[in-house]
């Protein structure tokens, strides 16, 4: 057997509890035998689920796949917090649940939907004087941060059953579930932690697109390879824009490009850019006039006739 070295693209894992998305990231650079190798929206330790990772010229899409909504199952356990915001973390209270009703808990979810404000939590990944928040928390050093501006598109109760509740929670980035479930219990009164975290869906990649943890880990490098989504994938539902040969070499180069068909009307919306093989040359802009396509991000085919390695 042999392994191809080179090949850009996505691969969607369904992540395992206890690993970190680094530790994802090291382990597909390692097992695939790439060095360019990222992922798009960190998914905490505890939490499972869809979890983008960008192959080679792939990573240059990773921040317009993580501009793309989120949505997460969450199992919020009520009368409880945490410093972690979730049940693993230190206990800071305890309080018996004596009502919790669907309409009591819908009631409660409307003001935290739309553009709300968050405070990032303590254990998190945002950077603070050149450090990770949790590095800090770990040290039991506590800093102020400022509220952030987020945006959550819906929240549907899916299961109540006391002092627990099921939440399906569809966010944009930097959104964190965690803080949503302490903010809501505390409007309720009791108090809430995130139990059981699942993100199901980043952008167009859902949990039925995702390959599961034990391959990630411990299966057959060729089966890995063959569920590499090619690059444009990441970004589908965008509009896409084809070039003919000459137009294409133009793009490539950095220069703007007319197009058949104006777009009118969607100046300065992104598109997908796409030679007449159907391969993907990256990312551009539509000019004022509609009529021409700006190169924003080049994405750079792999070779043909690509090394292989021996396994």
């Amino acid at each position: 057997m042999s392994v191809r070295v080179g090949r850009s693209g996505v691969l969607v894992v369904d992540k395992g509890a206890g690993a970190t998305s680094f530790d994802v990231v090291a382990l597909v650079r390692r097992r695939l035998r790439v060095r360019r190798v990222g992922h798009a929206g960190t998914l905490d330790p505890g939490a499972t689920g869809v979890l983008p990772v960008l192959i080679g010229e792939a990573t240059k899409l990773t921040p317009y796949l993580m501009d793309q909504d989120k949505e997460y199952v969450a199992t919020v356990r009520f009368g409880l917090t945490t410093d972690t915001l979730d049940v693993s973390g230190r206990v800071l209270s305890e309080t018996a649940v004596f009502r919790l009703e669907r309409y009591l808990l819908e009631e409660a979810c409307r003001p935290f939907v739309g553009r709300i404000k968050q405070v990032p939590p303590m254990y998190s990944a945002v950077h603070h004087a050149g450090r990770r928040l949790y590095e800090l928390a770990r040290e039991g050093i506590e800093v102020d941060r400022e509220p952030r501006e987020v945006v959550v598109r819906s929240i549907v109760v899916d299961e109540v059953a006391p002092p627990r509740a099921t939440l399906r929670v569809v966010c944009g980035k930097g959104t964190y579930v965690r803080v949503l479930a302490a903010d809501l219990g505390a409007a309720l009164g009791y108090g809430g932690a995130v139990e059981r975290l699942v993100r199901c869906r980043v952008g167009p990649f859902g949990l039925a697109d995702a390959i599961p943890w034990a391959d990630v880990t411990d299966g057959d490098v060729a089966v890995l390879w063959s569920r590499v989504e090619p690059p444009e994938s990441a970004l589908a539902g965008w509009r896409r824009v084809t070039l003919d040969e000459r137009t294409a070499a133009a793009f490539v180069h950095g220069q703007a490009v007319e197009v058949r068909a104006p777009a009118r009307g969607e100046a300065g919306s992104h598109v997908r850019v796409h030679d007449a093989a159907g391969g993907l040359l990256g990312i551009g802009t539509v000019a004022a006039d509609g009529c021409q396509i700006k190169p924003v991000r080049i994405l750079h085919a792999d070779r043909p006739g690509t090394r292989v390695l021996p396994a």
